[in-house]
C-alpha cells in the first residue's frame, strides 16, 4: 500500500496539470463532470505509467484512481486558498 500512495502521489500533479488543461480547451462541458474526468484521466495515467514502475497493473490502477480523486480536491483548495 505504501508503493501505491507513494506513486498516487507523483501522478497528482500530472493529473491536475491534465484536468485543468481539458478544463480551459473543452469550454462547454458541464462542470460536475470534471471530478469523473479526473478519476478516469488518473487511471489512464496510472495505467500507462509501466515503464516507470515495476507495480502490478492492478496497484497502479488504484494510485491512478486515487491520484485522480484527490487531484480534484487538490485543485479546489489551491483555488480557495487564492480567493482568501
Amino acid at each position: 500500500m505504501e508503493q501505491v500512495m507513494m506513486f498516487a502521489t507523483i501522478l497528482c500533479p500530472v493529473v491536475v496539470a491534465l484536468v485543468e488543461l481539458v478544463k480551459r480547451t473543452v469550454t462547454s462541458a458541464p462542470k460536475n463532470m470534471f471530478p469523473a474526468l479526473s478519476f478516469v484521466i488518473g487511471l489512464a495515467i496510472g495505467a500507462v505509467a509501466y515503464p516507470f514502475t515495476e507495480m502490478d497493473l492492478v496497484l497502479r490502477l488504484w494510485a491512478g484512481g486515487l491520484a485522480g480523486l484527490s487531484a480534484t480536491g487538490l485543485f479546489e483548495l489551491g483555488k480557495k486558498a487564492v480567493r482568501k
